[in-house]
This record gives structure tokens, sequence and C-alpha cells, in this order.
């Protein structure tokens, strides 16, 4: 008996290490460039992975916003993906050293520890290194001019939150499985187009839609979104996992939404 359990515990351990090591084995087997580039923002170092796409044009540069537990390897893996298809990512560890003695997500004990830094953030703050990304983002020479922010669930709603803040500096806020602003007010500061992206099994983050979609038509902004059928939350990541099947409606919305995505910036 004692040894049927522990033949068990290892293939459920196997399994859930494979389901962990797809996005590192993704970024190894990649052949663009990756970079880790440090910036200051709000007293001390903040860490971005930087990953540049092989081509000979100059390139939309996209802001990724990682999950709320930080910048892991899967959000490291769609940065990846994403130069893949032709854009300058720049992912910005917003948690990199806003807790004693630990750098970068890489370093929390456990993605719990790091959801709660996450969550100890104060918005202001978030919104501070973001623009401070985004002026470095500026600075990438083979850039092309052009900038949009995508980001997933907790990034998801400081994409949106990011559109309110940073005017016309921006091109586009692509907010994936994210709320936006409580206040109807914030919505007026908003001068690009917003494009939404959610899973129809979501229903604690799509209660919010409605007020958002007011909020934009009352002040003329343009705020676009599809809600993929089946789909839950976190489908860009769960739908990734090359372990699901065609058939799952997370794969499915996230092959959609991908589409999508590129369509929307190759606009830029």
């Amino acid at each position: 008996m004692k040894t049927a359990l522990l033949s068990i515990f290892a293939l459920l351990l196997s399994v859930s290490l494979f389901a962990q090591d797809y996005a590192i084995q993704q970024l190894e087997n990649s052949p663009r460039h990756h970079e880790w580039v440090t910036i200051e923002s709000n007293n001390r170092t903040l860490h971005n992975f930087v990953v540049y796409p092989e081509t000979s044009e100059p390139a939309p540069v996209v802001i990724v916003i990682h999950e709320n537990r930080g910048l892991n390897d899967w959000a490291r893996s769609f940065a990846d993906q994403l130069a893949g298809e032709g854009f300058i990512a720049v992912a910005p560890d917003l948690i990199s050293n806003t807790v004693e003695g630990i750098e970068k997500t890489s370093d929390f004990e456990t993605s719990d520890a790091a959801r709660q830094a996450i969550y100890s953030l104060n918005p202001d703050q978030v919104t501070t290194d973001l623009l401070n990304v985004l002026e470095y983002a500026k600075t990438i020479e083979s850039g092309n001019g052009s900038f949009a922010v995508a980001g997933f669930c907790w990034g998801g709603s400081q994409s949106f939150r990011f559109a309110t803040n940073a005017g016309d500096a921006i091109d586009a806020a692509l907010v994936f499985y994210g709320t936006g602003p409580e206040a109807e007010e914030a919505y007026r500061n908003i001068e690009v187009p917003v494009y939404g992206f959610y899973g129809g099994d979501d229903q604690r983050v799509n209660s919010t839609i409605e007020r958002s979609e007011t909020a934009m038509k009352k002040f003329s902004k343009i705020y676009k979104y599809e809600i993929y059928e089946g789909a839950g939350h976190a489908f860009m990541r769960r739908g990734d996992d090359p372990e699901a099947t065609s058939e799952d409606p997370n794969v499915i919305a996230r092959n959609k939404s991908w589409d999508r995505l590129v369509s929307i910036l190759s606009e830029f």
C-alpha cells in the first residue's frame, strides 16, 4: 500500500513539475534575444525582462504586466512569444525589491508569498513604475515609436488603470480578464482604445464589464471586448499548457485571443 501511494505521489509530482516546466522549456528553446534591464523607480531597482524580435524593421514596444503571482516563467514565456510575432516585449517585475532581501519574483519562497507582496503594493507606486518603464521603452532604439500595454488578471486591471494615467503616451491598452476602475470619473482621462479579453466562465470579472462599458460610452471612449464562451479566468496561461487538448475552451479562447492581439498590435 505504501509503495502504491509513493508511486501515485511521484506521478502527480512529475505532472506538476511538467506543468511548471513547459514555460521554461519554451524560453530555453527560443531563438530570440533575452535580457534583463534594470531601471531606478520609487527609490529602488526595478528589474525588467526584455525580448527582441528577429526582424530588420523597427517594431512596436509592448509593456507586459504580469498576473498576481509576479513575473513568473509563464509571463516571461508570453513576452517571448509576443516577440516571436515581431514585437519588442518589456515585462517589468513590479514586485522586485519591494520586500527586503528579495530582488525579483523568482526569489520569493512561494507564489503565494509573491501574491501577498503584489496585493501590498500602493496603486500609485505601480503607476509610477509603469511610467518609468514606458520612459525606458522610449529609449529602445529598435522601437518604432508605438507603445501598448497588455496585462493579465491583476495586470489586466493595471493595464486598464494605466490607460487612465498615461494619456496619449501609449497607443492602446489590452486588458485580459482584468477589471476596470471603480470610479466613473477615472475613465474621462483615457485617450486610447481599450481592448478587453474575457472568459465566459469568469463572472467575478465579467460582472464589472457593464460598469466599464457605461463609463467609456459616457466619455466617448473606445472600448472593444470579446467574451470567449466556456473559458475561465487566466485562460491565456491555462490555454498555453501543452497538456491541454485542442477542444479545451481555454485553448480555443487563448488561440482566438492571440490572433486578435496580434491583429491589434500589427496596426501600430
